[in-house]
């Protein structure tokens, strides 16, 4: 599993758009997390754009799963150029469809491939300028359970070893819910030993992406 990668804030949709020569090129970026998701996105932009000559998804999952569709175009002139500059930038969980109105005049293998990359190129660009892309990391939660004068203590404990505190429950007892870059987290038991005697309890989850 990797340990880090760059996505698109969920819930933002990003645009881009590129002219040449009368048509127009609108690229729609979101995040997804599944082929569903992305299916999805290809079938709310047609609907959007129903007038559209042509409607061109591409989308990369952080498990590997990539695929891109001309949608009519000539063959690997539009859904590629797309998915290239996904991968250029380093993007997982996204999907991009852009959306061709015809002008007129037809442009040649090159030009599409040229005007696709553009308008996706834009549509990134805009979603770095709105701060729209973000880092996910692998991380692991933990939950320590501690009385209440021991709170600042492992509270300490848990930023020494580059832990995030996320949450606190106040019950009888304090429950700390604290996240770890996966690795990380393994630092903490030996400190909690050491500090509690033995008479730590501390629940570790299984790793997961998040921004951290």
């Amino acid at each position: 599993m990797a340990e880090s990668y760059f996505t698109l804030r969920a819930g933002a949709e990003v645009t881009g758009e590129f002219e040449d020569r009368k048509s127009r090129f609108i690229a729609q970026l979101v995040h997804v997390q599944s082929v569903e998701e992305a299916q999805a996105h290809q079938a709310a932009v047609r609907a959007r754009h129903y007038d559209a000559r042509h409607n061109v998804p591409a989308f990369i999952l952080v498990d590997g799963t990539e695929r891109a569709s001309d949608d009519g175009e000539p063959q690997r002139t539009s859904g590629m150029p797309t998915l290239e500059v996904l991968r250029g930038a380093g993007l997982k969980d996204v999907c991009c469809v852009t959306t061709r109105y015809f002008g007129g005049t037809l442009l040649g293998p090159g030009g599409l491939v040229r005007a696709y990359t553009a308008a996706a190129q834009a549509a990134v660009e805009a979603a770095r300028q709105a701060g729209d892309i973000v880092k996910m990391t692998s991380v692991v939660a933990v939950d320590i359970t501690v009385a209440y004068p021991q709170y600042e203590q492992v509270v300490r404990k848990i930023a020494d070893t580059r832990g995030k505190v996320t949450a606190t429950d106040y019950t009888d007892e304090v429950v700390i819910h604290a996240v770890y870059r996966e690795g990380e987290e393994l630092a903490l038991a030996p400190k909690l030993t050491e500090l509690m005697a033995g008479r730590e309890r501390i629940e570790i989850g299984s790793p997961h992406f998040d921004e951290f």
